[in-house]
């Protein structure tokens, strides 16, 4: 910068520098937020998240959900706004049931499948293939969208399950009428008949992560439904965003933690040299949640419950050493990936399993904010700052050294 000015210099390193507040950021006299932060993207009447209102499901508080409902009514809360009566419910349940049968080449297909290939991808690939089968994939309305989401909701846990099993050259067994939602999910994975404990365990499990606002994959799902795509596209992107381990990969890093550490005995030395090497504990600290997550409290309870019924407490002593530390040295409390991968091992899945059941969740927040974009849509089309070179000029190829 020789030649120029003092004033001069402060103003090329205005123009063309940072300076940060917080996590704002001016560049160019031009306020941003880095990974959107805080920014307001769009209006919803699906969720709320953090804040005093704490965690709410159109209105109601996800307390009151897991305690008292179940994950189908839930499922029918998202996608059709309001609770349902018991003759809906029933109705509701008889479609899940009845759209659970999945196309035998797409089974066939995730048979196929090389045995390396992650579960997350491969429920990605089948989700994205069932939609050629679906009879309504062109139509667009309300009522056709809202029956697609059922039919995803239905196939899913089938698509799961299958390739699991398949993979593991176990055949394939049939859900059982006399099982919830939960449990069906559970023993058509495990071919174990779960408890009345672990099929509720799993049922709220589901309720939790049914649905969070604009989460990284509900906002890819609702950038793609804003383009006019379709429901199997928008949801086929939030796997995607999904299997990311920031996001819905965290409960498998979780468990890994777990099993690195090994015992009670080990916990209080893993936990201080990991601080001390500032090596990212995954299961702590939320975008949004700064003083707790209300959905690891209400795990926390199911993970103690399920350790006491199988008599061996030791991963819940080693979750509680790593926490308290976590807390008193970080000040950040655990966020649901933390008990959800104790509560997963517990009720007898592998770790792979954790993601893909993720996405039988949270299936029914991508598909309700699919279609309240659909309904009242803008395309979703944000700004960039640049902060490449300036105005280059262009040399012919015979002229370039």
């Amino acid at each position: 910068m020789s030649g120029l000015s003092h004033q001069q210099i402060v103003a090329k390193q205005i123009i063309h520098g940072l300076h940060r507040l917080g996590e704002r950021v001016f560049m160019n006299d031009v306020q941003y937020f880095p990974g959107l932060e805080g920014v307001i993207a769009g209006e919803t009447a699906i969720s709320t998240v953090g804040g005093g209102a704490g965690l709410r499901y159109r209105g109601y508080p996800i307390e009151q959900l897991a305690q008292d409902g179940t994950f189908l009514e839930i499922a029918y809360l998202l996608l059709h706004g309001e609770l349902p009566n018991q003759e809906q419910l029933a109705d509701f349940q008889t479609i899940v049931s009845d759209a659970s049968t999945v196309d035998p080449s797409i089974l066939e297909f995730l048979g196929e499948l090389p045995l390396h290939t992650p579960g997350m991808d491969s429920l990605r690939t089948a989700i994205s293939a069932v939609g050629n089968f679906d009879p309504q994939v062109e139509e667009t309305g309300r009522d056709a969208n809202i029956a697609k989401a059922t039919r995803l909701l239905a196939q899913i846990p089938a698509l799961i399950a299958a390739r699991y099993r398949k993979s593991r050259g176990k055949d394939l067994i049939p859900p059982n009428p006399g099982f919830s939602f939960a449990g069906n999910l559970l023993y058509t994975i495990t071919g174990n008949e779960p408890s009345p404990l672990h099929e509720r365990a799993m049922d709220v499990s589901l309720t939790l992560y049914a649905e969070h606002e604009f989460n990284a994959s509900t906002f890819t799902s609702r950038v793609v439904a804003s383009t006019g795509s379709d429901m199997y596209s928008a949801v086929t992107a939030g796997v995607g965003a999904l299997k990311g381990p920031l996001h819905g990969g965290a409960n498998e890093r979780v468990m890994e933690i777990l099993d690195e550490v090994g015992s009670p005995a080990n916990a209080q030395e893993w936990v201080d040299n990991a601080l001390a090497e500032k090596r990212r504990i995954m299961g702590f600290g939320h975008r949004v949640y700064k003083t707790g997550d209300p959905r690891a409290v209400i795990l926390r309870e199911y993970c103690r419950e399920l350790a006491e019924d199988c008599g061996n407490t030791d991963l819940e002593e080693i979750a509680d050493t790593i926490e308290r530390v976590v807390r008193e040295e970080k000040g950040l409390p655990p966020n649901l990936n933390w008990p959800s991968a104790r509560l997963y091992h517990y009720l007898g899945l592998e770790v792979e399993l954790y993601t893909p059941l993720f996405v039988a969740s949270r299936v029914t927040g991508w598909a309700a904010h699919v279609i309240e974009q659909s309904e009242n849509n803008r395309l979703i089309r944000p700004r960039s700052q640049y902060i490449g070179p300036e105005l280059c000029d262009f040399q012919p190829l015979s002229k370039r050294g």
